[in-house]
């Protein structure tokens, strides 16, 4: 028994370090291996083809050349193309070698660049309102750091654009969990989810409709005075809105009331 279970061993041995188990690595042509314009070249020219092959040029530029301008742009191509196949994975290995990137070359010109494609990773992955939004929120604070930390380059008003899809899409989130609190009469949780998206979100695409919602939730929790200021500001900043006409016999009933 003891003889049977070394062979296994043995075997087993064998197998882990034989040169079929081991990943092949890239053979580099001497006069290739000597030049980073050589080496970005040839990562390049296999980025579609082949993206593993050319992150492994890519990667011996940096390795070679950490000084190089080539260093920085192989830094970049890498991210790129983890960021193109698209899939999971690659996105969070993309964001990795992103911020890799302006943490290495934060004075780089294409510094704004990688911080918006940061964003774009999780951009690429959110969820429609009513599911989880946690990449929508992660999308939006690295959307916020390209306006904040490169306001005069041109990923900016790209940023600013994704900030407000971003933003829309968690206030409409934020709309549906205080509707379901208001449909179930829970107006204190609804009044507060709704005073949530006025503060974080002044420019929703809604505000019609959430001014109703909170005049509507104070007016059935009787606390009549303070639906009066939303109902007003409904009516008076949005005439042509359908809630606002609901706004208006909300406040005729509350004067009725009030001669009564």
């Amino acid at each position: 028994m003891n003889t049977r279970l070394i062979t296994l061993g043995l075997i087993f041995f064998i197998l882990m370090i034989s040169p079929v188990c081991k990943k092949q690595k890239l053979v580099i042509d001497p006069e290739i291996a000597s030049s980073d314009e050589a080496l970005f070249k040839m990562g390049e020219q296999f980025i579609k083809k082949d993206p593993e092959k050319a992150r492994l040029y890519l990667r011996q530029v940096i390795d070679s050349f950490p000084k190089s301008f080539y260093a920085q742009r192989a830094k970049l191509a890498i991210a790129d193309s983890y960021f193109h196949q698209g899939d999971e994975g690659s996105m969070i290995l993309a964001a990795s070698e992103y911020r890799d990137f302006v943490r290495e070359f934060p004075l780089s010109p294409s510094a704004p660049y990688a911080q918006y494609q940061i964003g774009m990773t999780f951009f690429k992955k959110v969820l429609k309102p009513g599911r989880d939004q946690t990449k929508t929120e992660q999308a939006l604070l690295e959307f916020r750091q390209v306006v904040t930390k490169y306001p005069l380059s041109e990923e900016t008003e790209l940023a600013r654009e994704h900030i407000k899809i971003c933003e829309e899409r968690l206030a409409e989130h934020s709309q549906s969990i205080a509707e379901l609190y208001y449909k179930r009469r829970v107006y204190r949780a609804s009044i507060s989810r709704l005073k949530e998206i006025l503060s974080n979100y002044p420019t929703y695409s809604k505000l019609d409709e959430i001014f109703f919602l909170l005049g509507d939730s104070y007016y059935h929790s009787n606390q009549i005075e303070e639906s009066v200021p939303f109902f007003t500001k409904l009516i008076s900043d949005y005439p042509q809105s359908k809630f606002a006409k609901k706004a208006q016999e909300r406040m005729d009933e509350i004067e009725k009331k009030k001669d009564n």
